[in-house]
């Protein structure tokens, strides 16, 4: 009985040579798309933890725009606005629990060109950091948040968040100046400066100019029973 011919060495070698390059597309293919890879992102805790914490939630390369980046360096604050909705089942309607709102700021101090991030829960403002680099400053911005929201014992639930992502001209930026340094009740009860109203015009008129806009995410978690 003839035995089957062996590999040749050199066929052996062009064969594992196809299979290592098909496997280094695959891996160069996975990591663009996660760069690539825009949104926002609901992480639940562990199903022993679902009635006792909240979700952590976290954007994930939302403000890697080169637009978004053009209108920083122009002296215009980027703000994120969060909003996690806690929904449960029931029937043909589901029913709304509660919500919670956040922001987050990032914006160029064009003195000496470093970035200062803050988190702005209702009245209280957290510091994040003053970054001589862009991506870390991103990177802070980027942080996951705890929402301190329970949903209730036993029913089935879900998350739906929300993120909007902007430039802060329309009226806002001496509102976040204040933010920043700890002016925060002005700013929340609207009593602006009435000598800063030509300033907020000419830098509306900017940010359009220079195509301020606001970029919008939604996603839904997975429904669970705590």
């Amino acid at each position: 009985m003839r035995r089957p011919p062996r590999p040749r060495p050199a066929l052996l070698r062009a064969a594992a040579r196809l299979a290592a390059g098909a496997a280094l597309a695959l891996v160069l293919g996975a990591s663009e798309a996660a760069a690539q890879r825009r949104g926002v992102e609901i992480r639940l805790p562990s199903q022993t933890a679902l009635a006792s914490e909240g979700p952590v939630v976290r954007t994930v390369n939302a403000l890697d725009e080169r637009d978004l980046r053009d209108l920083l360096a122009h002296g215009f604050p980027i703000r994120v606005h969060f909003r996690a909705e806690l929904w449960t089942v029931s029937g043909w309607f589901n029913d709304l629990r509660g919500s919670w709102e956040w922001d987050v700021v990032l914006r160029q101090n064009g003195m000496d060109r470093t970035y200062e991030v803050a988190r702005l829960v209702g009245d209280e403002v957290t510091p994040l950091g003053e970054f001589s680099q862009l991506a870390s400053a991103m990177a802070a911005a980027e942080r996951p948040y705890r929402v301190p929201l329970l949903p209730p014992r036993g029913r089935r639930s879900y998350w739906n968040v929300v993120v909007d992502v902007e430039t802060l001209s329309l009226s806002d930026l001496d509102e976040v100046e204040r933010w920043l340094r700890g002016e925060l009740r002005p700013a929340v009860r609207g009593q602006r400066n009435p000598g800063t109203a030509l300033g907020r015009g000419v830098r509306t008129l900017a940010s359009r100019l220079l195509g301020g806009e606001t970029r919008h995410y939604e996603v839904r978690s997975e429904t669970f029973r705590p």
